[in-house]
C-alpha cells in the first residue's frame, strides 16, 4: 500500500488517545476515516479536525448488532473498507483477589472480544479489497505486571488473535499487523498514573518501564506502520527488543516488584473500603463512558 490517501480507514476507539491521534494523522495524509466509539461529542470533534472526508459512528465494540449496524453504514457512506484499526479498550486496575469483578471482565469483553467482534463484521470488506488489519495490543501483552491482570490478559489474546488472523487470510490477499504501544500519554494513561494506589506503583517502576511516552511517538509509528501494512508495530522500538526475553519477564517482574506488592496489597483493599470496588478500579474516561453505555442497557 505504501499510503493511505484515498484509502478508507475504520477506527474504534476513536474517540481518544491514539485512536484519535492516528485518525487525523491518516486524514493529513488524504485517507477517508470513519470514526468509531462511544462518546459523540468527542467523535464529533475528531471528525471536524479530520475534515470533509471523516465521518463518525457511535457504537459499542461488544455488541454484533451494533457493529453489524455500523459496518453497514460506513461501507453505504464510503463504498468499502481498506484499513481497519481495532483501538478500542479500556482498563482497570486492582490485584486479582481484590478488583471489582465486573470491571475486570469488561476490559476482556471490550479490549480482546471487542477486537475480536470488530475484526469479523469487518472481514469480508477488508477481503473484498484485500487490505489491511491493525489489532491494537500493548507492550502489557509481552511484561505482565501486578495490579494490571485483565488488560494483560486481554492484551496477550489480542497478540495471540492477529498472529493467527495473519496466517488465515494471507493467502486472500489481505495482510494483519499487530501494535504493541508502551506508556503512551493519554486520558487512560494519565489517569492511571493518579490512581491512589498503582498509580505509585508505577511510579517506582525501574527505567523505561516506568517512562511515558508523549502521544505522538505512537500516532507517528503507528501511522508509518499502517502505511507499510506492517507485521509488527512497536511503540517505541525497545518493546521488539523485549519479546526477545519473553520467557524470562515473568520472573524478573516478580523480583523487582516483591518489595512493593505487600503495602500496595493492603492499600488497594483500603481504597476499595474507601471507595467502593468500581470506583477504585476503573481507569480513565473511556472505561467512564463504557460503565455509562452499560447502565443505560440496563
Amino acid at each position: 500500500m505504501r499510503t493511505v490517501r484515498g484509502k478508507v480507514v475504520l477506527i474504534t476507539g476513536a474517540a481518544r488517545g491514539i485512536g484519535a491521534g492516528v485518525a487525523k494523522r491518516l486524514a493529513q495524509q488524504g485517507a477517508k476515516v470513519a470514526l468509531v466509539g462511544l462518546e459523540p461529542d468527542e467523535l464529533k470533534r475528531v471528525a471536524a479536525d479530520c475534515g470533509p472526508d471523516a465521518a463518525f459512528w457511535e457504537a459499542d465494540v461488544t455488541s454484533w448488532d451494533a457493529l453489524e449496524k455500523t459496518v453497514d453504514e460506513v461501507v453505504a457512506h464510503f463504498g468499502g473498507i481498506d484499513v481497519l484499526v481495532a483501538n478500542a479498550g479500556i482498563a482497570a486496575t486492582g490485584f486479582a483477589r481484590s478488583i471489582d469483578r465486573a470491571a475486570f471482565e469488561r476490559v476482556i469483553e471490550v479490549d480482546l472480544l471487542g477486537v475480536w467482534r470488530t475484526t469479523r463484521v469487518c472481514l469480508p470488506h477488508l477481503i473484498d479489497r484485500r487490505g489491511y488489519a491493525l489489532l491494537v495490543s500493548s507492550a502489557a501483552a509481552i511484561m505482565h505486571i501486578p495490579g494490571n491482570a485483565a488488560y494483560s490478559a486481554a492484551k496477550a489474546g489480542v497478540e495471540a488473535f492477529a498472529n493467527s488472523l495473519r496466517a488465515e487470510v494471507k493467502h486472500l490477499g489481505m495482510d494483519v499487523g499487530v501494535a504493541h504501544p508502551t506508556w503512551i500519554a493519554t486520558d487512560m494513561v494519565n489517569s492511571a498514573d493518579k490512581h491512589p494506589v498503582f498509580g505509585a506503583m508505577r511510579a517506582s517502576a525501574p527505567g523505561l518501564a516506568g517512562k511515558t511516552y508523549p502521544l505522538s511517538v505512537a500516532v507517528d509509528l503507528i501511522s508509518e506502520g499502517i502505511a507499510k501494512r506492517s507485521r509488527a508495530i512497536h511503540v517505541p522500538g525497545w518493546v521488539g527488543a523485549i519479546k526477545l526475553i519473553r520467557a524470562l519477564l515473568p520472573r524478573l517482574v516478580e523480583l523487582s516488584t516483591r518489595s512493593l506488592i505487600p503495602a500496595a496489597d493492603k492499600a488497594a483493599v483500603e481504597d476499595i473500603a474507601k471507595r467502593g470496588s468500581q470506583e477504585a478500579s476503573i481507569v480513565g474516561p473511556g472505561a467512564r463512558a463504557d460503565l455509562d453505555a452499560a447502565q443505560k442497557r440496563a
